[in-house]
């Protein structure tokens, strides 16, 4: 079911609302068909992708469609949304280890087509996105505070690839990865607004119950830094797909 939500004189998030395993098979479709065309011309398709605990279905669907035999959805290059600062890569809660284990190695990645922001040399983030023509099909979630990726609120719309202070909710929703609140790095790096609206397509995803506040926030919220997320909103080709729980119509 699809409709519109939000302020349509302004601009608004056009949403479906679909369980979460619906919504990861339906984004593997889109995946699968972008990587197709994309390959029928000699390229790879670029996306965008977070981590957490809202894309564990994704993945688990990219995965299983792959090891049925859809080659296409190996031809991608990607570029995470953010990481944590002044961890080792390997850490497990890191997002790189994240990646590996559900989605690179299972797909059997190359190193070279995946990516991931890196505190020390920011700027060249943004120069390798552009060298891989742009990013295709931007996926992210949302945070409690409206976050996306690490985009904190206060996040202005021009931002790009930076380190930020990670907020005490984004902390606390990672503790338990990390062992408790006070292992949790305190800074992150992330890509910018400015680097989500440059995507030709981007795909939000909240599910769950705990996620009913933020959702009806994001849609109906004025525009602007207090909540991150509302920026999405001024996309050309922006969807944001929940479940009925993450609606708020159970």
């Amino acid at each position: 079911m699809a409709r519109v939500v939000g302020n349509p004189a302004r601009s608004h998030f056009p949403i479906r609302m679909i369980d979460a395993v619906a919504a990861a098979a339906a984004l593997v479709d889109e995946i699968e068909s972008l990587a197709k065309a994309r390959a029928a011309s000699g390229g790879r398709l670029v996306v965008g992708l977070p981590t957490g605990r809202t894309p564990v279905a994704l993945y688990a669907e990219w995965v299983r469609r792959t090891r049925e035999g859809s080659d296409a959805l190996r031809r991608v290059v990607t570029f995470n949304l953010d990481e944590f600062v002044g961890i080792d890569a390997e850490h497990s809660a890191a997002c790189r280890s994240y990646m590996k284990k559900h989605l690179f190695e299972p797909l059997g990645l190359a190193p070279e087509a995946t990516h991931f922001p890196d505190a020390a040399n920011l700027a060249a983030y943004e120069r390798a996105i552009v060298a891989a023509g742009g990013i295709d099909l931007q996926i992210v979630g949302i945070g409690r505070n409206g976050h996306v990726g690490f985009n904190e609120p206060g996040s202005p719309r021009d931002s790009r690839t930076r380190e930020v202070a990670l907020a005490r909710t984004t902390r606390e929703d990672a503790a338990a990865a990390f062992g408790g609140l006070d292992r949790v790095p305190t800074r992150g790096v992330t890509v910018g607004i400015a680097t989500i609206l440059a995507a030709k397509r981007i795909r939000v995803l909240a599910f769950g119950a705990a996620k009913a506040a933020i959702v009806r926030e994001a849609c109906s919220a004025r525009m602007g830094p207090e909540l991150p997320v509302t920026w999405l909103r001024d996309h050309a080709d922006v969807r944001l797909i929940v479940d009925v729980d993450a609606a708020g119509e159970r």
